[in-house]
Formats: structure tokens, C-alpha cells, sequence
């Protein structure tokens, strides 16, 4: 088994990213605010959209373990999305090469970066406050009906 490598994803990806997707929502249905019902649903085109910059896949062997990805919410402000790795490969330090291919495609293009954190999500917001993430102090629903709850975290402008 070779090491992981972390990197951007392509168009020629489409098919790595679904499958990723489509497993961490799976496997940890309460980190997003999208459902594995909803994104089984989507188009060719609809997945094409969210492959779009700065999406990252990391892979093993050919296989995508984990993802992550941003887009844009407000003019200047990116949101991290979809981060997620398989179990097998967390603690690994992978999340933090995730991060710093997101961050550096957001920070290039002179953007805020934030993200949300489902509240008890301990591991997750750990790696998050090591990368330098602060709390916000807002807090949402993870999405419509849920009583789950996930909390604002931004990173501060270097």
C-alpha cells in the first residue's frame, strides 16, 4: 500500500468524488448538512458543480479515503465543506493536507475562510482549532428539521 496522496481534484475525477461523497455521507450523516438521500438524487451536473475548485481528494492506491472541499457564500468568505476522511485513515494528519490545499486556494484569491463543526463533533473541531480555526460564537441547525447543531468557526487573515 502506498502513502497517501492529497491533491486537487479534475473533471477526470468525477466518478472518485461521487463514490468519496457518497460514502462519508454514509458513514457520518450527522458531520453534513446534505443527506446521502438528497445527494444520490444529484445530475452528472450537479456533481460536476461541486467538483469545482478547490475541491481535494486524498487518495490511496487509486482509491479516494477522504475529501474536502470550499465554495464561496458571500463575496470574499469561502465556507470549508465536505471534509471527511475513511475511518481507517484518520489521525494520520491528512485532514491538515486538506485543509492546506483549501485554505491556500482561498487565501490566494485574498478570501476569508470559515467552516461549521457539528456540536460534539470533538475530534473534528480539535483538528480544527490546531489549524488555528477560532469559534465564532454563532451557531445553526445542521440543516432543516435537525436537531443537531453546528457551530460558526473562521480562521483568522495570516
Amino acid at each position: 500500500m502506498s502513502e497517501p496522496l492529497v491533491r486537487y481534484a479534475t473533471v477526470d475525477d468525477l466518478e472518485l468524488w461521487k463514490d468519496v461523497r457518497l460514502r462519508s455521507l454514509a458513514e457520518s450523516p450527522d458531520a453534513f448538512g446534505s443527506t446521502l438521500a438528497r445527494e444520490q438524487a444529484f445530475t452528472d451536473a450537479e456533481w460536476r458543480e461541486r467538483l469545482s475548485p478547490p475541491s481535494v481528494l486524498v487518495l490511496v492506491d487509486g482509491e479516494a479515503v477522504g475529501l474536502g472541499g470550499g465554495f464561496e457564500i458571500e463575496p470574499g468568505t469561502m465556507i470549508v465543506v465536505a471534509m471527511w476522511l475513511d475511518p481507517a485513515w484518520r489521525g494520520r494528519g491528512l485532514s491538515r493536507q486538506v485543509l492546506d490545499l483549501v485554505v491556500a486556494w482561498a487565501r490566494e484569491r485574498g478570501m476569508r475562510v470559515q467552516l461549521d463543526v457539528t456540536r460534539g463533533n470533538e475530534a473534528a473541531r480539535a483538528a480544527y482549532l490546531a489549524y488555528g480555526f477560532e469559534p465564532t460564537g454563532r451557531s445553526v441547525p445542521l440543516r432543516e428539521g435537525s436537531d443537531l447543531v453546528v457551530e460558526e468557526m473562521t480562521l483568522p487573515r495570516p
